[in-house]
């Protein structure tokens, strides 16, 4: 048994080494002393007439599958995974039931300030209107027509003594004029700020009554007057009025300048 330690023999499991060891047992009962040397590092050598393959027994059979052992316990949770991909998107799903109304919330901060908002109309109305008429024949050329028959003045902006209308509302006008014309031609002109704004001509007829008119748009400011007159010479001022035939002079404002 001594010799076992020292025999360099790889040997795959523990039945295999007993039966070599009972084996040299039975080959050498006498001479296992004689081997025997001071220094049990050294290796022993091996008896005359031994094979070298005697430790190579014969492979036994493979064993049967043992027994499947019982379940272990659960490991421990491992880490969480990452965010898996999102699924596809579910049909749309039934209108649910209208909640209870729930309860008023506090009164928030003011919000800014918006922007100025474009002027509006005053409260004020602006009228100035006037609508006159010719009383006589007219003779006398380039000077101011007098309508003295008053039809409409009651912001007395229109002024009978001189023949002018004197604006007072700064804003848009309209002024228009209806001659009856009768044993001359007439030439007249709309005036404003002693400046010619407006022309007309009607040549007269024998043994008839014509008519002329003209009407125009005008912007004027504080203080600007406007009137009718005759031009050129004496030979035409056939303006006429009577019982029955009118010559009129009208003006009002449309709208007031807000500047």
């Amino acid at each position: 048994m001594g010799l076992i330690p020292h025999l360099r023999v790889q040997i795959p499991g523990l039945r295999m080494l007993l039966l070599q060891a009972v084996l040299l047992l039975l080959v050498l009962p006498s001479h296992a002393q004689e081997f025997i040397t001071e220094k049990p590092e050294a290796l022993l050598p091996l008896p005359k007439g031994v094979c070298t393959g005697w430790m190579a027994g014969i492979p036994g059979h493979p064993g049967h599958n043992g027994i499947p052992g019982r379940d272990g316990r659960d490991g421990a949770p491992g880490e969480k995974g990452e965010k898996g991909d999102a699924g596809l998107v579910g049909p749309k799903g039934e209108t649910g039931e209208t909640g209870a109304i729930g309860f008023e919330g506090p009164r928030g901060f003011p919000g800014a300030q918006g922007r100025k908002g474009e002027p509006g109309e005053s409260a004020f109305v602006y009228r100035s209107a006037f609508s006159v008429g010719l009383e006589a024949r007219v003779t006398v050329p380039n000077v101011p027509i007098r309508f003295t028959k008053i039809f409409y003045n009651q912001q007395n902006h229109y002024d009978s003594t001189t023949g002018k209308f004197h604006c007072n509302i700064p804003g848009l006008y309209y002024f228009s004029y209806h001659i009856t014309v009768y044993l001359k031609d007439v030439k007249v002109s709309l005036y404003k700020k002693d400046k010619a704004v407006l022309f007309t001509f009607d040549q007269y007829q024998d043994k008839n009554l014509d008519q002329a008119s003209g009407s125009v748009l005008l912007y004027l400011a504080s203080g600007d007057q406007v009137w009718l007159q005759v031009y050129g010479d004496g030979e035409h001022n056939g303006l006429y009025a009577d019982n029955v035939n009118d010559s009129t002079f009208t003006g009002f404002l449309l709208y007031h300048d807000i500047n």
